[in-house]
């Protein structure tokens, strides 16, 4: 029987995962063997194969050890896999999606989870769509003055939950509904179950004042919206998290000028002088901020890593790819924390950027 071009890429990448995961397995070669002959019989009738269980877990797992823009990969091997390719309607992925946040989350102890949905299987009429950037995200709301009530990154699906009939309270953290579709099929909108969304009001250990702005975020950066390919097989929904660095909010969520921009209150808060870069304030005020958002995770107990300590995480990680003869991909403007980062091994080192599979990869937003 003839082999399309398709079919042959395809049976490739398969046949490269295949063996990169059963030799990690510590399979043997006629398991190795075995399977690729029901791989290849799979891709001539069907034009795609599945995936077992175990290839899915492991898979998982290889996806977020080759993940070029996480500083977190030393505990790849600790995520845990929830198989939900059975989950054929929204209904469905909505339950899971329940599942995913509350076992995660897990009462601030927080676990490294994915949930990974069905593969399109070559059809995009298929495919199951999270349209979410994060499962748990505050929305964003232009005002009459030109400025934004909430987070300017959650506008334009802010405005996108707004027209499928979702309707907030107006604040600036007002949790957006998780918005699903599967292939062509309308897009549907659920609120997210308030006892599900953990979040952390920020106050700080020196400065009492702190907690009168009235600052919080969610504990759980869920990323929901991009593709994970494993072997050649695409799943469009895989929601994955693992936990804070503290910097991802404190130096970039709450104080970049075109997110909520909160470097100017907390100086004005300390009593800086902001009439000149010169004084530093801005530096001053971002280590204060950071401060905060560690204190307030650790007084709840959530899990969150200082970027001192993951950049010293991903050290060991680094080390222990080289004692197993793998190398480490990287993307530096990522890795490098946005605080003191000359301060870290990562700033004085250069990494490739070079995509190696399985692999999470970023996906078309409409």
């Amino acid at each position: 029987m003839n082999v399309t071009s398709t079919q042959q890429d395809l049976l490739e990448q398969a046949s490269d995962f295949i063996r990169k995961c059963y030799t990690e397995l510590g399979k043997s070669e006629q398991d190795m063997h075995i399977r690729l002959q029901e791989i290849e019989a799979e891709i001539i009738m069907q034009g795609h194969y599945e995936h077992t269980s175990e290839e899915l877990t492991h898979g998982a797992k290889m996806a977020w050890r080759n993940s070029n823009r996480c500083i977190g990969r030393l505990f790849w091997d600790n995520l845990s896999v929830f198989d939900a390719r059975q989950a054929i309607t929204t209904d469905e992925m909505a339950e899971a999606i329940w599942r995913h946040i509350s076992t995660a989350t897990n009462g601030g102890k927080i676990k490294p989870f994915i949930t990974v949905f069905p593969s399109s299987g070559g059809a995009a009429e298929q495919s199951p769509r999270i349209w979410n950037h994060q499962l748990i995200r505050y929305a964003g709301y232009e005002s009459g003055d030109g400025t934004t009530i909430g987070d300017p990154a959650s506008l334009s699906f802010t405005k996108l939950c707004q027209e499928l009939g979702w309707q907030g309270d107006g604040t600036a953290h007002d949790i957006l509904p998780l918005v699903l579709s599967i292939g062509s099929n309308e897009k549907k909108w659920y609120d997210i179950p308030k006892e599900l969304a953990l979040e952390v009001p920020l106050s700080h250990p020196d400065i009492p004042e702190f907690e009168a702005l009235g600052l919080r975020w969610y504990a759980v950066p869920f990323v929901s919206d991009m593709l994970l390919e494993i072997g050649g097989i695409r799943y469009t929904a895989a929601p994955f998290n693992g936990w804070y660095m503290g910097t991802e909010i404190g130096a970039r969520n709450l104080a970049d000028k075109d997110r909520y921009n909160k470097l100017p209150e907390v100086a004005r808060l300390m009593g800086l002088d902001t009439s000149s870069n010169s004084t530093l304030w801005k530096d001053k005020a971002l280590v204060e901020l950071n401060v905060a958002v560690l204190h307030s995770y650790k007084a709840h107990g959530v899990t969150i890593v200082d970027h001192h300590t993951a950049a010293q995480q991903f050290m060991r990680f680094e080390r222990n790819e080289q004692d197993s003869s793998r190398e480490v991909t990287g993307r530096w403007s990522w890795l490098v924390p946005p605080l003191s980062p000359a301060a870290t091994h990562i700033f004085h080192h250069r990494y490739e950027d070079r995509v190696v599979s399985p692999q999470f990869l970023y996906q078309n937003k409409s």
